[in-house]
């Protein structure tokens, strides 16, 4: 598929420059109309039911689980469905049981969501060693290496940063997790869809994934992959139908992972539409979608980086998918109010629920950045456009 082949698939497309994909995507009308299948023709509860909708549903679960088990190299006994990433990460630093005295690394750059949860154990007395990225947002291995030592029981970071676009050596990395013996997890929110990704290869225990972002998916969605040898070492803090095989007055037991974690009648049409996300990016193609999105944001950086009264963050060699800017004396919420309300351009402005790399980089007195950030869908006349209304901003409001 080219790229005006998905465009026609995305009606929204037709009306404005959408710059916000590491927020969420649009979802083509293939994704819409599976979702749309299970509402008009076989809209029931999976699990238990007889019923031939029931199974129907069912089965139509199973094969998405199946269809993105395949995509990350892993097994669908080997995949947790979550609502989001957040979740999915919240899932592994509540059920490994840390006490006190254990350590984990993680970096200074992270998504709250990959921050948050772990600062929440110094209440438990563990030790959270927060390792800094230099000054374009990329980690140093040897740094994280550092700050392992016996006591540590988890490594965790992004593949890449949402409020930077800076790629990390997550395959590195995760030689260094396993050669010290710590657990190591990986949050691919903003590089899943776009870059392919083999949970193997990183030698991660833990992947965190969104269904709504690169996936092209429906929002609600999310997954988790567990390495086999540690999914029964995490504790199941939610508990109720569908996570048990056998209830006494006195106890229960478990089922096998992953239902033990998938508590409760999940979002059925959601992860159905998943499935069909799928099935949609690998019919464009990973190696087409990458090779795109590299070429845009170097694009994009290089038409942002030259202009006046304009600063860009990031090394243009290793930043994918995303383009963090501002312009001199501006807040970013009015350069994005502008070029919304100018051109119709989408971009998202502040702090990108990533406040400590915002502050790593300088701009937090400035109000955060403006993001732009890019999928597929993104043509070159688009990236024109944003750079030529961020000349005439500036012009008239950077000096």
């Amino acid at each position: 598929m080219e790229t005006a082949d998905v465009r026609q698939d995305i009606p929204l497309l037709e009306d404005l420059i959408y710059l916000d994909a590491a927020s969420t995507t649009p979802t083509p009308i293939p994704v819409v109309e599976a979702m749309c299948d299970y509402f008009y023709k076989y809209n029931a509860n999976t699990g238990r039911g007889a019923y031939s909708m029931a199974v129907k549903a069912t089965q139509k679960m199973a094969e998405s689980r199946e269809k993105v088990a395949g995509f990350i190299n892993a097994l669908p006994e080997e995949v947790v469905f979550t609502k989001n990433t957040t979740e999915a990460i919240n899932i592994v630093a509540q059920g490994l049981s840390f006490k006190k005295g254990d350590s984990l690394v993680v970096p200074n750059i992270e998504h709250h969501s990959n921050f948050l949860p772990w600062l929440n154990l110094k209440k438990k007395g563990v030790d959270v060693r927060v390792v800094k990225a230099d000054a374009d947002g990329i980690l140093d291995p040897s740094k994280i290496e550092d700050a392992v030592d016996h006591t540590t029981r988890l490594i965790t970071l992004t593949h890449v940063s949402n409020a930077l676009g800076s790629r990390q050596d997550v395959e590195e990395i995760g030689k260094i997790a396993e050669e010290k013996g710590s657990l190591y997890m990986v949050d691919a929110a903003q590089s899943v869809g776009h870059i392919k990704i083999d949970v193997k290869k990183m030698k991660a225990d833990f992947v965190a994934f969104p269904g709504h972002k690169g996936t092209l998916g429906p929002v609600g969605t999310g997954f988790l992959y567990c390495n086999p040898e540690e999914a029964l070492n995490l504790e199941s803090n939610i508990l109720g139908g569908g996570t048990v095989s056998d209830v006494s007055e006195s106890g229960y037991v478990l089922e096998e992972f992953p239902a033990r974690f998938e508590a409760g009648t999940p979002n059925i049409a959601g992860f159905i539409g998943l499935g069909a996300s799928i099935d949609y990016i690998k019919k464009i193609g990973l190696e087409k979608i990458e090779k795109h999105s590299q070429s845009s944001t170097r694009l994009l950086y290089d038409s942002l980086v030259e202009l006046k009264n304009v600063t860009c963050y990031g090394d243009p060699q290793n930043i994918y998918g995303i383009v963090s800017f501002n312009i001199n004396n501006m807040n970013p919420h009015d350069v994005a109010k502008i070029l919304d309300e100018v051109k119709g351009i989408c971009v998202r402005s502040g702090y990108h629920c990533a406040i400590p790399a915002i502050k790593h980089v300088g701009a937090y007195e400035k109000g955060g950045t403006v993001r732009a950030s890019l999928h597929y869908y993104n043509t070159l006349e688009e990236i024109q456009v944003l750079a030529d209304t961020v000349e005439e901003i500036a012009k008239t409001f950077g000096d």
